[in-house]
């Protein structure tokens, strides 16, 4: 965390630290060069091939912060609209800062991706 430069991007990254700790119950990792990852599960791809994977985490980037969730967020259509200002991927939401957006509802996402993959996994 020392070594992000922006104050800003530090600080909700350690708001983020704390706030994946409190729902996961995990110790972070470090995954790959930047990512912050919480959990791991065993990911299976439609050709069979197994691999292990985190369950959920963020990447205090550059230019804005990634939130990695294990789910395709695209079908929460009215938490998304009462997030704030974010773009998103299938299972990642890209955030410009934390004050823009609603941290409940960011918890209620990454809360239903912890529920999506312990049904999964079951």
């Amino acid at each position: 965390m020392d070594s992000i430069e922006s104050d800003r991007r530090r600080s909700d990254s350690k708001t983020l630290l704390k706030l994946f700790k409190e729902i996961t119950g995990k110790t972070p990792k470090i995954w790959g060069n930047s990512i912050i990852a919480y959990g791991k599960y065993k990911y299976k791809r439609k050709n069979g091939d197994e691999f292990g994977w985190f369950n959920a985490g963020f990447s205090p980037g550059k230019s804005r912060l990634s939130v990695y969730v294990m789910y395709d967020i695209n079908t929460e259509t009215q938490l998304l609209k009462s997030l704030g200002p974010h773009k998103k991927g299938k299972g990642c939401l890209y955030i410009n800062k934390l004050s823009d957006i609603n941290l409940d509802v960011l918890k209620k996402l990454i809360k239903k991706s912890r529920k999506w993959l312990r049904e999964k996994q079951s």
